[in-house]
């Protein structure tokens, strides 16, 4: 009889901001978790913040609309660099993103991972259009420099945590989002009044980081 297949985990950053990133504490700290309690399980790691992906061009981008038989060059090079990418994330039980917010937006660098995603017959049935990406885990690690909760004069002005969900529709994957905010509150003067709403939001993120999966020795 085969044995249960070992838990795989996708871990992916998207932060430029290297040791000074909040987002990678976070996903560190959740992969650190997920390790505990999956003990022996494997880890594939991408760095979007140290190692873009390319964006769809002209050359390539057409390859999603165009048969494989038809290809050139370019659209061939961008649909293995796709089919690579969907494979990491078919093979993971756990997906974990860190998602820092850049100029209101997701940064640049998570939506051309997104774009290679929306591929048909690879994370979708062209036919039916039914995702097929659906049946794994999808946590994101949301990091906000300022503060943009229901009340704040900023409210709806972070357009990556919204958006998320919709560019991924077709695939499946439907993320559960762990936000903290006004990290830039211990960097800016101008934010100094916030530091405390910036520790408690940070606190809760880990709190809820932390209780994410039971570690195997405590399930025993």
């Amino acid at each position: 009889m085969r044995g249960k297949p070992m838990a795989h985990l996708l871990h992916i950053d998207s932060s430029i901001q290297g040791d000074r990133s909040v987002s990678r504490r976070l996903t560190d700290r959740a992969a650190s978790a997920w390790r505990a309690a999956h003990p022996g399980g494997t880890v594939h790691y991408r760095d979007l913040g140290a190692e873009p992906l390319p964006h769809l061009d002209r050359a390539g981008g057409l390859a999603r609309m165009t048969p494989p038989e038809q290809h050139s060059p370019a659209q061939r090079e961008s649909w293995a660099l796709t089919e690579q990418l969907v494979e990491e994330v078919r093979r993971a039980d756990t997906v974990l993103l860190g998602l820092p917010l850049y100029n209101f937006a997701a940064p640049s660098s998570v939506k051309a991972w997104v774009d290679h995603l929306i591929a048909p017959g690879l994370a979708y049935d062209p036919e039916t259009q039914a995702g097929l990406l659906g049946d794994r885990e999808f946590i994101v690690l949301a990091t906000r420099g300022g503060g943009y909760a229901p009340g704040t004069p900023r409210e709806g002005w972070d357009h990556a945590e919204p958006w998320l969900p919709h560019g991924l529709a077709m695939t499946g994957l439907q993320p559960r989002f762990i936000t903290a905010e006004l990290t830039l509150a211990g960097v800016n003067p101008a934010m100094a009044g916030l530091v405390p709403l910036a520790e408690q939001s940070l606190a809760a993120a880990e709190r809820a980081v932390d209780e994410l999966w039971v570690p195997a020795a405590a399930a025993a």
